[in-house]
């Protein structure tokens, strides 16, 4: 196994920070109503959003078996864990700040810390024992969940129902399970010798070096791009005036609950627009806004739905 640092977790880490930063910054646009992708509710951004988190669980995992497996390192294994549990605790205060109730409690470096502590005796232990761990781990919510872990006190575990949602929530089952794959897998690669093919991949060029070099800084990277990207989009919507959040919001939602009727994306989509633009030019859109709940107004509503549904198109009648 070289003693240099391998360039090929680098890449991998570069090219999770990218998709990362590309998953943020849609989150913030959708968030602030520049589009109305439904990157906090669908479920292929949600898949998206899992396996971002995954792949930094697992290189975690590979980290600490590649840098202990001869022996723990206790001051620098010590020294990684404060930087990291003290980004979790900024995380945590920034975006109380921020979002209010819906603050990180437990994020992706809050289960990166703790996995870290799980994780450390299994880079000395044997591979199937390993392997196991991580099984059991990852299938914990399957068969371990209980109400007597609802509530904030046991969030952490992911065995429960939090009291409150989150804008980053990354529990230890299943996830622990992820880094502990990490370090069965880099113990298989030390014993196969796959690491010291893997070294000779270097990435030299412009955009291996790129990723590399935010491979190497990705805590710094995670820190700082999203109250950027957030600051970015929020002076754009000082610029452009306010953006309507809530019609962004009814064409999301409404072609989600037509396509589980129809199936038709298309379609659901323009009649929903069309639904909207309608309400607009009714003048009752403000009022179904303030008063969803009233009956008169959702009669209107269903009634421009249905002919919007039935031509799109219908707008280009309307006075």
């Amino acid at each position: 196994m070289p003693a240099t640092r391998l360039a090929v977790l680098d890449l991998a880490r570069g090219l999770a920070v990218v998709a990362m930063a590309a998953y943020h910054l849609s989150w913030d646009l959708s968030w602030f109503g520049f589009v109305d992708w439904p990157v906090a509710q669908g479920g292929s951004w949600r898949i998206l959003a899992a396996c971002i988190a995954g792949s930094f669980l697992f290189l975690a995992g590979v980290s600490l078996d590649l840098a202990h497996h001869k022996g723990v390192r206790w001051r620098a294994f010590g020294r990684r864990l404060a930087v990291i549990a003290a980004a979790a605790a900024a995380v945590s205060v920034a975006t109380f700040f921020t979002f209010g109730d819906t603050y990180v409690r437990f994020g992706i470096l809050h289960c990166i810390a703790l996995s870290s502590v799980l994780a450390l005796p299994f880079t000395r232990w044997p591979f199937p024992v390993t392997v196991a761990a991580a099984a059991v781990v990852s299938t914990l919510p399957l068969w371990a969940a209980s109400d007597g872990f609802d509530g904030q006190l046991w969030l952490w575990t992911g065995l429960g129902t939090p009291a409150y949602g989150s804008v980053d929530y990354v529990p230890l089952a299943p996830w622990a399970g992820v880094t502990l794959a990490g370090v069965a897998v880099s113990s298989l690669f030390r014993s196969a010798r796959i690491w010291d093919r893997l070294s000779a991949i270097r990435a030299m060029g412009p955009p291996g070096r790129s990723s590399r070099f935010l491979g190497r800084h990705s805590l710094s990277v995670y820190l700082l791009h999203q109250p950027a990207f957030y600051g970015l989009v929020w002076a754009a919507t000082l610029l452009v005036g306010d953006v309507d959040r809530a019609a962004n919001a009814f064409v999301r939602n409404c072609s989600v609950a037509c396509q589980d009727t129809l199936g038709t994306a298309d379609l659901c989509t323009n009649a929903c627009r069309c639904t909207v633009a309608a309400l607009k030019s009714d003048g009752i859109w403000t009022a179904l806004n303030d008063a969803p709940d009233t009956a008169s107004l959702r009669e209107r509503m269903n009634t421009r739905y249905a002919q919007c549904l039935a031509d799109p198109d219908v707008l280009r009648n309307l006075d």
